[in-house]
């Protein structure tokens, strides 16, 4: 089993990072996600892990109705303050949440038609995965899409040496790597509680990333 962070120990990273040095390969996994996430009909959305709110602001400026809601998440006080600064223009739908590094959210069961996560899965051990998943399968409505994006292995040959190279940093000193591993994303969604609707991987700059939606039932 990998040696992940504590939730203190990550937070304590992401208080000290603030900034989107990471875009360059995150972007286009993310764009692949918004592209086939169907947000134009989402009415209420949450992200788990906003960092500083890039992702939502492409949401709500190019994608979302202005009727849609955004709950974004985080447990760093960097990642928070900047998010609430970035999406000051959408402050009367938007709401930003920071945790004491709990993955349940005190909110009504079936509150939300997206669940959403980028880079976060890939930071959390396997016993929080499962428990973030459970939390995303209570809080969607029948119907409602999860979308996850993040680290995983290699498929091409400059991206196994990328992601076996990233995997000894990671072994040694996790915190070169944000605390974050190559995973294989797909393993942790269980049927019948979800349905992947689609699954991508792609290597910008040879960083794997691997794009999933998955339907929660009706």
């Amino acid at each position: 089993m990998s040696r992940t962070l504590t939730r203190n120990q990550a937070r304590d990273h992401y208080d000290r990072f603030g900034e989107d040095n990471q875009h360059f390969y995150q972007d286009p996994a993310t764009s692949d996600l918004i592209a086939h996430g169907r947000f134009s009909n989402a009415q209420s959305t949450i992200e788990f892990g906003c960092g500083t709110g890039r992702f939502a602001h492409t949401l709500l400026t190019h994608h979302l109705s202005d009727q849609a809601t955004y709950l974004a998440v985080d447990q760093s006080t960097t990642m928070v303050k900047l998010t609430q600064d970035r999406l000051k223009p959408f402050d009367t739908r938007v709401s930003v949440l920071q945790t004491n590094g709990t993955l349940h959210l005190s909110l009504p069961s079936e509150s939300c038609d997206r669940f959403i996560s980028n880079y976060v899965l890939d930071l959390l051990s396997d016993q929080d995965i499962y428990t973030l998943l459970r939390e995303a399968q209570r809080l969607l409505q029948p119907g409602g899409l999860l979308g996850l994006v993040g680290l995983t292995n290699g498929f091409s040959l400059s991206s196994k040496i990328v992601s076996r190279a990233w995997n000894i940093i990671h072994t040694l000193r996790p915190q070169w790597v944000g605390g974050c591993r190559p995973l294989e994303l797909h393993t942790y969604l269980f049927k019948p509680q979800w349905r992947i609707e689609y699954a991508c991987k792609i290597a910008p700059y040879g960083i794997p990333s691997e794009i999933l939606i998955a339907l929660k039932p009706e």
